[in-house]
């Protein structure tokens, strides 16, 4: 990449799916094939750091020797690896085991000796493991800083001068390691916006300036924008930090099992644009896997050879998909398939392929007690099935990429049938259609018991071909209990035909507005989507 010093790809390993180190490897090796020459390792606390057993415990944590292993492997292909962490906000995994002073339930206490200590241990480690002298040090989203226990104990302060305490405190210790400083810009903006980022032009408050120290790179991330201006704006702005701002854009895999390739290809391009435009050298896409870690990595290679090929000046649409399927042995239209799980229920909106997750929030959602039924439209159960065949032949003709075509294909046999099954079910119950309860019970909810089953099987096989086991029992006990409702939902119908109960309470309640009628929405909260019940309550 001539443009770029650094044109790389983060991967999330922080959100459950931990990547086995062969696995890790692979990836590697194919993005590089494609022109990255950067892996950024995002790990909040799926690393080992000496002197602290509680960080990333039964986390499926890289130990010392792996992450040696994976900057050895970076180094005999010529692909820098920079280790990502987390040193103020994103630490709630770590934060349970009540091992550091803590703001609020998602953030350290600045200030407090024991935090740095912990931060100078975290430099420690990595810098035995990683060649690289940049690293990540993360920073962004720490929601209330300053306004929980810290304000208790040192009174109301301004998030830019708590940041520029930290800040100095942790650039310190990094320099003892000898390390270049990246860190995430938001916080920087969040007494500007309200707590929000994106800004027109603007001139940069001299407190925010001055918090930022010289020899850190901010770094300015944006996933969402379609439009060049947006990213020019907040690129004029980041540099007046820094002239050498980092760009980090988004190849979408955090929406549940399916990617968005064509949405992170619509907001990166102008995206691409404006880094050309600013003579930005250094950019990378980040890969999240919130909620779960879900999608399979590999289900991104669409966009990031797009992007890839874009970048070095390839712009014919054309050639890009000739070359893609000459390396991949699939064409480029199949594997954006993978996408259309998210759209099949949305016809009328997928010119603009908007970060929809139908797939997730309807698989997952309770045939008794699903609030997201509002947004079901009519007719999605056929697409779903239309779907599902054109997926099962993909997987059959590929043997290197099936098992994630063969996935989500058995999703889709799963929505062929549930994706409706709250609405028809409901105005079956309030209608009096005992006939059509009759078969919802006997005929389509086994069905579906069957096939939920069968995805299980088919998304174990994917999670186990790419990642360590550590995390997987968050999808058990998600699948399990989604699997075990259905049958809750099919004896409970039966009870009712049968005479045994006169009455389903559940289904006496009417939808309320959730979304827009009949039109999908992004609502990617496994535990939230599963019940309008409380999962979980504090003491």
């Amino acid at each position: 990449m001539k443009n770029y010093k650094t044109f790389g790809v983060m991967l999330d390993m922080s959100r459950n799916a931990v990547m086995k180190v062969d696995a890790l490897k692979k990836y590697m090796l194919t993005i590089k094939k494609m022109g990255y020459n950067a892996l950024l390792l995002y790990c909040e606390d799926t690393y080992e750091v000496e002197g602290e057993p509680f960080f990333g415990y039964m986390r499926g944590r890289y130990s010392i020797a792996e992450m040696r292993e994976i900057d050895e492997y970076g180094q005999s292909i010529k692909m820098e690896v920079i280790p990502c962490i987390q040193t103020l906000a994103h630490l709630e995994t770590t934060i349970r085991w009540g091992q550091f002073p803590t703001d609020n339930a998602r953030t350290m206490m600045v200030g407090e000796e024991r935090c740095y200590e912990l931060i100078d241990r975290m430099f420690a480690t990595l810098s035995k493991c990683f060649s690289s002298k940049r690293i990540h040090i993360g920073m962004d989203e720490a929601f209330g800083l300053g306004r929980g226990r810290y304000m208790d104990k040192n009174g109301l302060e301004s998030v830019n001068s708590i940041m520029k305490k930290h800040l100095a405190r942790v650039t310190e210790l990094a320099k003892k390691y000898g390390y270049e400083p990246l860190m995430w810009s938001d916080m920087f903006f969040a007494e500007l916006t309200g707590h929000g980022y994106y800004r027109e032009k603007i001139d940069m408050p001299k407190d925010a300036l001055e918090a930022m120290p010289k020899d850190v790179k901010p770094v300015y991330w944006d996933y969402y924008h379609t439009e060049e201006k947006n990213y020019d704006d907040m690129m004029y702005n980041h540099k007046q930090f820094s002239k050498d701002f980092w760009f980090a854009g988004g190849a979408w895999t955090w929406s549940g099992f399916a990617p968005n390739n064509y949405y992170s290809l619509r907001t990166m391009l102008p995206a691409l644009d404006a880094c050309k435009k600013n003579r930005t050298k250094n950019v990378f896409f980040t890969m999240w896997g919130d909620n779960g870690g879900e999608c399979s990595r590999y289900a991104n290679l669409p966009v990031l050879f797009y992007l890839a090929e874009y970048a070095k000046g390839n712009c014919d649409e054309a050639k890009i998909k000739e070359k893609f399927e000459k390396k991949f042995g699939l064409s480029f239209d199949d594997f954006m398939l993978l996408d259309m799980v998210n759209y099949v229920a949305d016809r009328e909106k997928t010119e603009s392929f908007l970060p929809y997750n139908p797939s997730k929030y309807c698989f997952y959602a309770d045939t008794f007690n699903g609030f997201t039924d509002y947004t079901v439209a009519e007719g999605g159960n056929e697409r779903y099935a239309a779907l599902a065949e054109q997926l099962h032949a993909i997987a059959k003709k590929n043997r290197k990429f099936g098992y994630i075509f063969e996935s989500e294909a058995r999703l889709c046999d799963v929505l062929s049938l549930k994706y409706e099954m709250g609405v028809l079910v409901r105005k079956a119950y309030q209608k009096g259609k005992k006939w059509d309860l009759e078969l919802y019970a006997k005929r389509d909810l086994p069905e579906i018991i069957r096939n939920a089953e069968s995805f299980a099987k088919a998304f174990e096989k994917q999670w186990f071909t790419e990642n360590k086991p550590q995390g997987f029992d968050c999808h058990d006990i998600r699948l399990g209990g989604m699997i075990r409702r259905l049958e809750y939902c099919r004896k409970t119908l039966n009870a009712y035909l049968d005479g045994k109960i006169d009455r389903i309470p559940e289904l006496e309640e009417e939808i309320l507005p959730f979304g827009s009628k009949g039109a999908s929405i992004n609502y990617n909260d496994a535990l939230k989507n599963m019940t309008p019940s409380a999962m979980y309550l504090p003491n």
